[in-house]
């Protein structure tokens, strides 16, 4: 293949000879390889501004579809969005609990594209898909032999994230020696490949996620304490879809439409007062992720049905589950409201609990919420901490 040509002039005739002909085609492959690497260079530029599109492609596309779209941010989420607005604009370290399925990426993806870091990478690692003998690998790479089947270096998901974010998901997985290699790179800002002896410094603001109790994992001795503390700088607490009923209307339309798209479904079937009710009353012990799962497969079986015009989503429950309707009683004038309903139950939590709020034996675990949000409603009810302070209200059980 031929590269390119070489032009030497001089004036007159008959000036160059044999000698000079070979000092020339002595410069024959040092010019190749130089005009060679130009090429690939060039190339590299090329493929690097096509990459570089491309991501900022997705990463529009991704906001989209998550950043700017949170449904309940206005209601069942106003809390947990109030708190991402304050915490986004910094680099600290957040956590988010909750249940499976109440969405906890979808939080994490609203922080990353608020935040200052929101053109730069963006990694999501899932700490409980990983192989515990490739986790190390994963998250801080390795060198070419550091073990066998390491043909070559490797870049890990915190080199990637450099000047980024990173979301751990379900972070309590992790084995003990990557949390004590996840504790190094927050306390020093650096990591090691695995084979490696060289520290390399990474700037990146860390978003960890899970479903356990790791205070429980921290007592237990599966937990490391020091790194739960450095996780917990700011922890946000998604509350589970049967506390915020009101954005269930709201989640169908959006799964409704969503999935009506993918599945080729040019009309939009539409739901009942009766059915919303139904689906309003029902516990989803799966959240979120469940009542997608269940408008898809209405929607299906609708479709192979033909009785879209009326979707019936009793049809599409799952084994042992129950959809059906409990009519409400006529209103009663002395009905509590919400609040003192609320802070009834709180004070018959700590009658039981003798005013104790944490631990095994605490209100926030017999009401299986976070001991933060449970002071932070008692503050908001009027209810004073303290034990002494407390017992003087709470009534008897």
């Amino acid at each position: 293949m031929r590269l390119g040509i070489l032009g030497i002039f001089v004036e007159g005739k008959n000036r160059y000879n044999e000698s000079h002909a070979h000092l020339i085609s002595l410069l024959h492959e040092p010019f190749a390889i130089a005009i060679s690497n130009i090429l690939q260079h060039q190339e590299i530029l090329r493929l690097k501004d096509i990459l570089a599109d491309d991501n900022s492609y997705l990463r529009k596309e991704l906001m989209a579809m998550t950043g700017k779209t949170i449904i309940g941010a206005d209601f069942g989420l106003r809390g947990v969005m109030e708190m991402v607005s304050q915490v986004a604009p910094l680099n600290s370290p957040v956590l988010l609990l909750g249940e499976t399925g109440v969405g906890k990426e979808v939080i994490a993806n609203a922080i990353h594209f608020s935040s200052k870091r929101k053109d730069n990478s963006y990694i999501r690692v899932n700490c409980g898909a990983i192989p515990e003998n490739l986790i190390d690998s994963e998250l801080f790479g390795h060198e070419k032999g550091a073990f066998t089947g390491a043909i070559s270096s490797k870049r890990g998901r915190f080199e990637r994230a450099n000047t980024g974010t990173i979301f751990l998901d379900e972070v309590g997985e992790l084995p003990p020696a990557a949390q004590v290699r996840l504790l190094r790179v927050i306390q020093q800002r650096e990591i090691e490949r695995v084979g490696g002896a060289e520290t390399l410094p990474v700037d990146v603001r860390i978003i960890s996620a899970t479903h356990q109790n790791l205070e429980e994992m921290v007592k237990s001795g599966t937990f490391r304490e020091d790194l739960f503390y450095r996780l917990n700088v700011f922890p946000i607490t998604i509350p589970p879809l049967r506390y915020r009923a009101d954005d269930i209307p709201a989640l169908v339309s959006h799964f409704l439409e969503h999935k009506s798209r993918e599945l080729g479904i040019d009309r939009l079937p539409v739901i009942s007062q009766e059915t919303m009710e139904d689906l309003q009353s029902y516990p989803w012990p799966g959240n979120v992720r469940e009542l997608e799962n269940f408008v898809e497969r209405a929607l299906i079986q609708g479709r192979v049905e033909n009785t879209l015009d009326k979707l019936s989503f009793r049809d599409a429950a799952a084994p042992g589950t129950t959809m059906a309707h409990s009519k409400a009683s006529p209103l009663d004038d002395n009905l509590p409201s919400m609040d003192e309903a609320i802070a009834s139950h709180i004070r018959m939590a700590l009658a039981k609990t003798r005013g104790k709020i944490e631990g095994d034996d605490g209100a926030a675990r017999l009401l299986k919420i976070h001991p933060s949000t449970l002071r932070g409603r008692m503050r908001k009810l009027g209810i004073p901490y303290g034990r002494n302070r407390t017992m003087n209200q709470i009534p008897n059980p």
